[in-house]
């Protein structure tokens, strides 16, 4: 492994700067010619490309006793000692949450949709205080019912405080810093205690007759015991070291494009369910207005028939359309009910216990077409540039190509380098407090000549996985750009709806007075009358369900295009 490469592998490790690696890296000693280097000992750089370490390059599980065996060279113990002592440095790092701009995972910056509209917005994508990553103000999950009423950006920003798939994904986030604590974990030192004791009967211990000596001579002890604390370092495993590395910086970048996906989710569902919650509650109001033209008719038609200017039949038929419109006010205040509970569930609101049928919450948004222009080229471009899912697929293509390389190393050797300290009982003394200590360091070799044909399975299905994640891939693409054209078309069918409704109601209206004119002045029936005002709920509710439908088809394009997420409005 040449400098350069050191340099990027104790970057990789520590997180220090380059110059602070080269300041570490710049102690190692050069070696003698008559020395052998640690390439000389590994082959070549760690790495796929790797050559195979031959059986005669390094003696296989050598230990060498301090006080017995010659050093290894100088350059062998200063390399290895650098990789143990990053190593030991990189431990808390991983186990412990890092700063901002370290490897723990986060949210990513900007996870408001709405920012400035309410208090508590994220900051940066960096976990507030006392919560976990990517909540806002470290916000428990399930808060009391608002007081005031509800705009959508609040809505959005509550959802990503306290709804239950946000706060499960977060959790997903957690697990996975695991994951990538355990992918990386061969990169980094282990350090391991052993202790052990042994009885044995005595006539199981070798013994030498000697002339003179009655006894003879054993060769050990019927009791014995030994401790031993070790520290092993990875220093080349067929270049599965670099490919942990970058595995765990995938990992990483897949859960938090997974994290934005339940984001992108979330924001829909509650744009979806507010719009619902204000639909129904238009509907109240359409269907109120009906029912109080239809009650100020029958007073009418009771005064004209107690005047003696209409028949009995206008009377009657004033009921049944009165009696017919209250039916339909029921269903609506019952719709609006059960819309504002999907609204709460969404928004992780807990419900007071036995609280009334009636939640108290209130919206404070209005139903209203923003004028909004996207051709479908350019939307799908967008969705196939930003759709997280598509990233995420990307990120799991990398990680399989990772695993062909972690197959592949079966095939090469491993090395590794070990130091510590052993302690064991005299085989030459029975007082088992007379003891032998000492340092040891040394390298061991590994290599599989032949493994059972295991190996070449193992490659086999990384390949073949490798490839399946590339038909995902592409599928995938297909998926959404179907979505897309399907969402686009949508919303052109509800821009238009609305565009042919936008003067039904005032001429609804209109046509309500001129026969409710013609028919003070005796020259319009009641039939006329009733037909006008049921002309005119329809055309309220014909509005205020193409304006609702424009709402939710802009919403539904918005995710499908992968830009209802912070900064990604396709203007």
């Amino acid at each position: 492994m040449d400098e350069q490469q050191l340099v990027k592998l104790y970057m990789e490790l520590t997180g220090v700067p380059e110059s602070g690696a080269r300041s570490v890296l710049m102690y190692i000693a050069v070696p003698d010619e008559a020395e052998p280097t640690r390439n000389q000992l590994n082959g070549v750089a760690d790495g796929p490309e790797a050559q195979a370490l031959g059986p005669a390059s390094s003696p296989a599980g050598i230990t060498v006793p301090k006080q017995r065996a010659p050093r290894p060279t100088l350059s062998v113990v200063q390399l290895w000692l650098v990789f143990a002592a990053l190593g030991l440095a990189t431990m808390p790092a991983l186990a412990q949450p890092a700063s901002a701009g370290g490897g723990r995972l986060k949210p990513s910056a900007g996870m408001q949709v709405f920012p400035g509209e309410t208090p508590g917005e994220l900051a940066g994508g960096t976990p507030a205080r006392g919560g976990l990553p990517g909540t806002l103000n470290g916000a428990s999950a399930g808060s009391a019912l608002p007081t005031s009423p509800l705009s959508l950006a609040e809505a959005v920003n509550t959802a990503l405080q306290q709804n239950p798939n946000i706060l499960r994904a977060q959790q997903d986030l957690e697990a996975n810093q695991g994951i990538v604590i355990q992918t990386r974990a061969i990169a980094i030192p282990t350090v391991s205690i052993t202790g052990n004791y042994r009885a044995v009967q005595p006539g199981d211990i070798d013994t030498i007759s000697i002339p003179g000596i009655p006894s003879g001579v054993t060769f050990g002890n019927d009791q014995t015991w030994s401790s031993q604390i070790r520290l092993t370092q990875n220093i080349y495993e067929g270049g599965r070291l670099l490919s942990s590395l970058r595995s765990a910086r995938l990992l990483r970048q897949q859960a938090l494009l997974q994290y934005q996906v339940t984001v992108s989710d979330t924001v829909l569902a509650v744009q979806l369910a507010y719009f619902d919650t204000l639909l129904a509650a238009e509907q109240i109001a359409v269907q109120q207005a009906s029912v109080e033209l239809l009650t100020n008719q029958l007073v009418d038609a009771r005064r004209r028939f107690e005047a003696g200017t209409v028949p009995r039949f206008n009377v009657l038929r004033a009921e049944v359309e009165l009696a017919n419109a209250r039916p339909r006010l029921i269903r609506a205040e019952n719709d609006y009910r059960i819309d504002k509970n999907n609204l709460a569930n969404v928004l992780g609101y807990n419900l007071p216990k036995g609280a009334q049928e009636e939640i108290p919450l209130k919206l404070s948004g209005k139903l209203a077409a923003q004028p909004y222009r996207i051709d479908l080229g350019r939307a799908i471009r967008l969705a196939l540039k930003d759709r997280p899912e598509l990233s995420v697929l990307r990120k799991a293509q990398s990680l399989r190509r990772e695993d062909v390389v972690t197959a592949k190393a079966g095939y090469k050797p491993s090395l590794q380098a070990f130091a510590g300290y052993d302690v064991h009982n005299s085989i030459f003394s029975q007082d088992l407090t007379y003891e032998n200590h000492g340092w040891l360091t040394g390298v061991q070799l590994n290599w599989n000549i032949f493994d059972g044909l295991l190996t070449r399975g193992r490659v086999k299905e990384a390949v073949a996985r490798y490839e399946r994640a590339g038909i995902d891939l592409q599928d995938e693409a297909r998926q959404i750009e179907l979505q897309v054209r399907t969402a686009h078309s949508s919303f052109v069918e509800a821009e238009q709806v609305l565009e042919s409704d936008k003067q039904v109601v005032a001429e609804a209206e209109e046509a309500l007075r001129l026969a409710q004119a013609r028919y003070d002045a005796g020259t319009a029936t009641q039939l006329d009358v009733l037909s006008a005002q049921t002309a005119l709920t329809d055309a309220r509710n014909t509005q205020a369900q193409a304006l609702h439908d424009y709402m939710t088809a802009r919403a539904r394009l918005e995710r499908a295009i992968g830009a209802n997420l912070p900064g990604r409005a396709a203007q």
